[in-house]
């Protein structure tokens, strides 16, 4: 049988370690759990041989061995899943912070938990504890916790904490993903027109400074912008950054940011993508909050905070004031004219269930795929329409210089 090895906890919070021979991680687990402990981590292969493979390992979902000053949150999402996993196994709320407190990686987070952990000894709540640390835990984190304790069931509420943040942690992966061959295609072949003109067509400048006028129109229009980089690249250089202080500038009072971003609606491609992204993280946000037993007009109120573009989330504060009326929630928000009619339909449909919170994660999921399959459509066209602009920006500047030598060529024959 293979080796494993794993890391657990006791019922004292005290962390042990060691290595396992069994038929797989379940196993492993199983045999655990039969001597009272709580497995918190379970590898193929022993620690000593380096061993590789699947893993289950609570307590370094996506971080990395080194220590970090700051939180992260992927760090935070690994702590939920943690702290849920031991108060689920029975263990008290002071014992796991402990414990928690001896596995975190991070630094920072390390030293919060910590904090956490005297304050709640202190006889604080669990929720008033981590609202002293609004930096890292947001007030949807805090206020579902106190929703949980006020239930009694705390335990599920971080379960669903957890799932939340690993959905958020998921789409933002795949933005990044779909984004980062782009982004390098763009900075390499930026920067190789960049060099083509600065540096390599100056050295056909002097071979062609005796021609003049006879030189074809498109060398001329070239070695214009060559000279012009090489001798004015200051001047671009401060455009940019005046062009980027008026934006900012622009968008730092409320009525040029939502101009903005009612723009970044209507952008071609590109406005669908980020109206699809927002309804899916409002959608699971909300839902969420509804399940953990968050009332609605509070749960309206962070959400706002979550969204990014102003005119989802003022959209929103606009159908929470009609809800405070009891109006409903799928009429205001029809009323607003942002969200997407197929969304719409289904808060409707839950309102009228009864299942509210249920059909806003089914409208999350929805349209997390459509996000997927949206980014995934993007990048099949924007790859290859930037190799195509960046091949025919290069070509021409090659089918410039070419010609010249030819008209040279002509010339001197």
């Amino acid at each position: 049988m293979p080796p494993f090895s794993y890391r657990a906890t006791t019922s004292e919070g005290r962390i042990v370690e060691g290595v396992m021979e069994a038929d797989g991680e379940a196993a492993v687990i199983s045999n655990l759990r039969s001597q009272g402990y709580i497995p918190l981590s379970v590898k193929a292969g022993s620690a000593g041989a380096g061993g590789k493979g699947f893993s289950f390992d609570l307590s370094s979902l996506g971080s990395i061995s080194l220590r970090r000053k700051k939180v992260r949150s992927r760090d935070l999402m690994i702590f939920t899943r943690e702290l849920a996993t031991l108060l689920q196994a029975g263990m008290p709320l002071d014992r796991s912070l402990q414990s928690l407190s001896t596995l975190t990686e991070n630094e920072a987070l390390k030293d919060i938990v910590g904090n956490v952990l005297t304050n709640v000894q202190e006889g604080k709540s669990l929720s008033d504890a981590l609202a002293l640390h609004d930096t890292v835990f947001p007030p949807i984190y805090v206020n579902m916790i106190r929703a949980g304790e006020a239930g009694g069931v705390i335990e599920s509420v971080l379960e669903r904490l957890a799932e939340y943040l690993e959905n958020s942690e998921k789409v933002r992966d795949e933005l990044k993903s779909a984004m980062t061959y782009p982004l390098i295609l763009g900075i390499v072949g930026g920067g190789s027109i960049t060099i083509l003109l600065t540096y390599v067509l100056p050295k056909f400048t002097v071979i062609f400074a005796d021609v003049g006028a006879a030189l074809p129109a498109s060398t001329q229009f070239v070695m214009t912008v060559s000279d012009g980089l090489k001798t004015y690249w200051w001047i671009v250089g401060l455009l940019l950054v005046a062009a980027r202080l008026a934006f900012k500038r622009y968008t730092s009072n409320s009525a040029g940011l939502l101009n903005y971003h009612r723009a970044q609606l209507k952008m071609p491609l590109f406005g669908d993508l980020i109206r699809k992204v927002e309804v899916a993280r409002f959608a699971r946000t909300l839902g969420t909050m509804l399940k953990s037993g968050v009332p609605l007009l509070q749960s309206l109120d962070i959400v706002r905070a979550v969204l990014s573009n102003t005119l989802i989330s003022t959209a929103v504060s606009a159908a929470q004031r009609d809800v405070s009326e009891g109006k409903g929630l799928s009429g205001p928000l029809e009323r607003t004219g942002v969200f997407p009619a197929l969304s719409l339909q289904m808060v409707a449909v839950g309102e009228d269930t009864g299942r509210l919170d249920d059909m806003l994660l089914i409208v999350a999921e929805h349209y997390d795929q459509d996000v997927s399959n949206l980014l995934r459509r993007l990048m099949n066209l924007l790859e290859p329409a930037m190799l195509l602009i960046m091949g025919l920006v290069a070509g021409f500047i090659v089918i410039s210089m070419m010609s010249a030598v030819f008209s040279v060529n002509e010339m001197t024959f």
